[in-house]
């Protein structure tokens, strides 16, 4: 079998020009970015639709719990747009960008796979171009401005003790997370604590996906919270003075990249939050435009339906006011057998050979968390299809097991998917299933919580509702803090937790459907411009750290420059 990168490199590529042409994108919308990836001028997704268009339809893609060999979600966004392509649909997908930190560390790209790619993946996984660089640039500079007015006379009275701005890089580097600043004398500035995130983990990076146009990314932007000043108040990147060279920056970035499918029809690329550490979806901005030109959007949201899914719900969509008609969940044979807790699967180790043999019972055990996920998409009141990734392993009696146990939990269907092996080909029926559950008019959009409710509230129904705990417990920082939040008029805003990606618990150990643990709060951080409260729980880190075997040691080019060891 031909590997990703081989797939890719023997496609014909359209100019990008073309993509956007067969699209109805005017002309003047296209910047042009070489021949293979253009920006599109945010401003054509606030037009109105056409008169006499056919209903836009809004698909999420969502998944399992996954494992770190990850379960195929981003391949089936691409690969349902794909299909409904074929099916005579108007469709196109729009993703997150990848965050070089993963590319470099275990996980790798993230451009689909197989037939059902995002081309040329090289591009799309490094650089591309260069709202990363932005996000890191706007958010840096943020960092330098504030340290240098606290060190030439503090004129807003900062308290070093409380800034709680961090620096951010794009690079997994554990020994950033926590760092002393200013040594070396009054002239290097004030020492104090602080430390980095990854680029994906800033605010500024939320602020672009939850931005509707120009005026709200820069009126965002101002309302960042940086720190608090000695009488408590908050210090905002306005108060500074920042925020409009920091728009300034991130200009052209607001605008979303536009690059092709393994098939030729439009992808577009906008921003990159992680849904472990921050919200876990594409922007805003690129499900309007891709609306604007198009009668289907498959959109895709990190990790699994109580991740990127419930933060698509509960923030994403009450921001942008779109409502979804249906959402595919994706699912695997092997995680499933994973979420057993019968074998064990470690980031950047090879899968366990066992995986491999035909395992019903583990099968069945490990179909908890498909069930759970379930729920929470229907939760959401939200009609779900369940698409099983098949893997060359799989047996007839495996797929036929998941399919009866996601029907029994209320899946609208539950089909075989051969996105990677046939592109769209081979997506045919779970493309007709969720046209068929879209236009069901079963869609009927809620949200776990209300807004009003106090913040404690707020996370304890995440906690037991979504992930299945039995209550929560909230530590005195957080509960100093969740306080001051509320003294201060952020009570109002929704919340963004952060969590191991791979449990529906905060606890990675915990496999399948845990119950009755006890959800830990550690710390609350106010993102007042994106407009959430990110909850930390459990051991999460918002800088991940490299392994013993970084995917970076099999990247290289070759004679002709071209990049090798990506998959």
């Amino acid at each position: 079998m031909l590997s990703d990168i081989e797939i890719a490199r023997q496609l014909k590529l359209t100019p990008i020009t073309d993509v956007a042409a067969q699209f109805g994108v005017p002309t003047e919308s296209v910047y042009a970015h070489g021949p293979t990836k253009a920006k599109i001028d945010y401003r054509t997704g606030l037009a109105a639709r056409d008169a006499g268009r056919k209903p836009l339809r809004y698909v999420l893609v969502t998944a399992i719990t996954p494992t770190p060999a990850g379960e195929g979600k981003t391949l089936h966004t691409i690969g349902l747009s794909l299909a409904l392509n074929k099916l005579g649909k108007k469709a196109v997908c729009t993703l997150r960008q990848p965050s070089m930190g993963p590319v470099f560390g275990v996980k790798g790209g993230a451009a689909g796979g197989g037939h059902s790619q995002v081309v040329p993946m090289e591009d799309f996984n490094l650089h591309l171009t260069g709202d990363f660089h932005a996000v890191a640039d706007a958010n840096n500079l943020c960092a330098a401005a504030l340290d240098t007015s606290i060190l030439l006379d503090n004129p807003l009275k900062v308290d070093p003790a409380k800034v709680t701005w961090r620096r951010v890089v794009d690079v997994n580097d554990r020994a950033l997370r926590q760092v002393r600043i200013g040594l070396g004398g009054s002239k290097n500035g004030v020492e104090r604590e602080t430390g980095f995130d990854i680029t994906p983990a800033s605010e500024v990076m939320a602020v672009l996906g939850m931005a509707s146009d120009l005026a709200d990314m820069r009126a965002r932007l101002g309302r960042m919270v940086l720190g608090r000043n000695q009488s408590g108040k908050p210090v905002t990147a306005e108060d500074l003075g920042v925020a409009g060279a920091m728009s300034a920056i991130l200009r052209d970035a607001l605008h979303p990249t536009l690059m092709q499918t393994s098939e030729g029809t439009p992808a577009l690329i906008h921003t990159g939050p992680f849904a472990n550490i921050a919200h876990g979806n594409a922007s805003i901005i690129a499900d309007r435009v891709a609306a604007r030109f198009a009668d289907w959007v498959v959109t895709e949201a990190g990790f699994a339906a109580d991740m990127g899914g419930e933060k698509f719900f509960d923030i994403k969509c009450r921001a942008s006011g779109m409502k979804p008609d249906c959402a595919l969940l994706v699912a695997t044979v092997r995680a499933l057998k994973v979420h057993s807790g019968r074998f064990t699967v470690k980031a950047g180790s090879p899968l366990p050979p066992e995986l491999s043999r035909e395992d019903l019972a583990a099968l069945k055990e490990g179909c908890s968390n498909l069930e759970a996920q379930i729920a929470n998409v229907r939760r959401f009141g939200v009609p779900v299809v369940v698409a099983v990734n098949r893997f060359p392993s799989d047996t007839a009696a495996e797929i036929a097991l998941v399919r009866e146990c996601a029907l029994a939990a209320g899946a609208d269907a539950a089909c075989e998917s051969r996105l990677h092996e046939r592109g769209g080909a081979g997506g045919m029926e779970l493309a007709e299933a969720v046209v068929k559950a879209a236009e069901s008019g079963k869609a009927k959009l809620r949200f776990a919580y209300e807004l009003g409710a106090p913040i404690r509230s707020k996370i304890e129904s995440l906690a037991r509702d979504v992930y299945g705990a039995g209550g929560i417990e909230i530590m005195p920082e957080a509960a100093r803090g969740i306080d001051e939040l509320e003294e201060l008029g952020f009570g109002q805003l929704p919340i963004c937790v952060a969590k191991t990606q791979y449990s529906l618990s905060h606890d990675a150990a915990l496999r399948g459907r845990p119950t009755g643990f006890t959800f830990p709060v550690r710390e609350v951080r106010l993102s007042a411009g994106a407009g959430f409260i990110v909850v930390m729980a459990g051991d999460i880190q918002t800088m991940p750290g490299l392994g013993r075997s970084p995917g970076y040691k099999r990247v290289d080019l070759d004679a002709e420059g071209r990049i090798t060891g990506l998959f």
